[in-house]
């Protein structure tokens, strides 16, 4: 028989199995029911959608690397290679590695790496797991955190040390669990799904306003009728009228029909108001406030006006503001939990990711700082080759300044040459 805390653990991740939606992002199914708490529901709104993706596809084109902190060398032949810029596992590519965890942060909140490791301790692959098969546990009794993890491969649970499980998460107020964005804007994102099905219904009727019919005798009571199906029932003769007007005047195969009217029948169509008006102006104002939540610049979606250099500016507050965050807390996270302890204190080794990558501006800005850069000795050549993927030249790597500059600290020495009687600067001739 199991122990208690395997049974503990069935029982979660059965119950949690038991709570799932069937529903899926390349199927209509759902709409009619606005459950939130349905990621796949909450992406059929374009907005939402849109911001996930442009944010996790930012995020996972960064290239991760290791890094002396002290020398600020990149260790390119380390042994996290493998699994950080080759193949964290055999499904994955590190991008779709990225771009999948980072979608996961911003729809649930949280996501589980189960980080394998060999015999040796060091990590050989990376196996992101399903939200629902994965949870932080506290120990009372041990007063220690555990993750209680359900092993992808076996379905045997598990209990984890922190160590061995990357918590990537949202933002946090215990910090312990994130906090998914949907859940935070869940009202602003059921407005825009209301407001996406008044604009379907609208079309699917022909683009028309609803209207009334009326007639100039009482309509109440009930009456034989013989429905659809062909049996004989009774009826409401306003529900008839209802029914049948809308069997031949409504739907995409019916628009601009021409209707025909007897018995004194008439329709008179509802005018829309001014705020029916404005529904374009209003989705415009959600969509705005869906970017809010996820601190997405409104121009990556289409929103207010375009200008090379606004946009300019723009992405590079959503460098700062809205990716920065997350790459430092993805960093941090796998500095502490991929690379040993003697490996961070004693080696100075950190894992970053390079920004540049989203930041890189066109070829003539660029060429314009690597050569300031150059001049000032930051840069030599063969490192303006890396960064524009070139290939190394030889004497690239003699960095040069200029002679009309001097170290601080033997400014006085060359103030006081300067008043010695017969001096000459450095290349003068008579």
């Amino acid at each position: 028989m199991s122990n208690p805390l395997e049974r503990g653990v069935q029982k979660l991740f059965q119950g949690k199995a038991a709570s799932g939606t069937s529903l899926s992002l390349d199927s209509p199914a759902g709409w009619p029911r606005l459950d939130l708490n349905s990621t796949e529901a909450a992406m059929k709104v374009a907005a939402v959608s849109a911001c996930i993706e442009i944010i996790s596809n930012s995020v996972a084109i960064l290239p991760s690397f290791v890094m002396n902190e002290k020398t600020k060398d990149h260790l390119n032949d380390h042994d996290l290679g493998d699994i950080l810029w080759r193949r964290p596992n055999e499904m994955m590519t590190p991008m779709r590695f990225r771009q999948m965890t980072e979608a996961q942060v911003l729809a649930r909140g949280n996501c589980y790496v189960w980080i394998y490791r060999d015999r040796a301790g060091t990590p050989v692959e990376l196996i992101p797991l399903v939200d629902a098969s994965c949870q932080p546990w506290y120990d009372g009794e041990m007063g220690k955190w555990w993750y209680l993890a359900q092993n992808p491969k076996t379905g045997e649970p598990h209990r984890l040390d922190p160590i061995d499980i990357l918590h990537y998460k949202g933002f946090s107020l215990n910090g312990i669990t994130g906090l998914s964005v949907l859940s935070r804007a869940r009202h602003t994102i059921e407005t825009a799904r209301y407001m996406e099905q008044v604009q379907h219904s609208t079309y699917a009727n022909g683009g028309r306003p609803s209207g009334v019919l009326t007639v100039d005798t009482d309509m109440g009571g009930v009456t034989d009728w013989v429905n659809e199906k062909g049996e004989k029932v009774q009826a409401n003769l306003k529900d008839i009228v209802r029914q049948e007007w809308e069997k031949y005047n409504s739907g995409p195969g019916n628009a601009f029909r021409t209707a025909i009217l007897d018995n004194g029948l008439k329709y008179q169509p509802i005018t829309m108001t001014n705020a029916d008006a404005q529904f374009v102006e209003n989705k415009g104002v959600t969509v705005e406030d869906i970017c809010r939540f996820f601190c997405m610049p409104p121009y990556k979606l289409g929103i207010g006006k375009q200008s090379y250099e606004s946009n300019e500016q723009n992405n590079i507050e959503f460098a700062v503001q809205t990716l920065q965050p997350r790459i430092t807390e993805r960093e941090q996270e796998e500095t502490w939990k991929l690379l040993t302890l003697s490996q961070q204190k004693k080696e100075h080794q950190v894992i970053k990711m390079n920004m540049a990558a989203i930041l890189r501006a066109d070829a003539k800005t660029r060429a314009e700082v690597e050569q300031i850069y150059r001049n000032m000795g930051v840069y030599s050549v063969n490192d303006i080759c890396d960064l524009e993927d070139r290939p190394h030249v030889p004497g690239g790597d003699t960095r040069y300044g200029s002679l009309n500059y001097v170290p601080l600290e033997f400014f006085e020495l060359l103030s006081m040459a300067r008043n010695l009687p017969g001096y000459k600067p450095a290349g003068k001739e008579e």
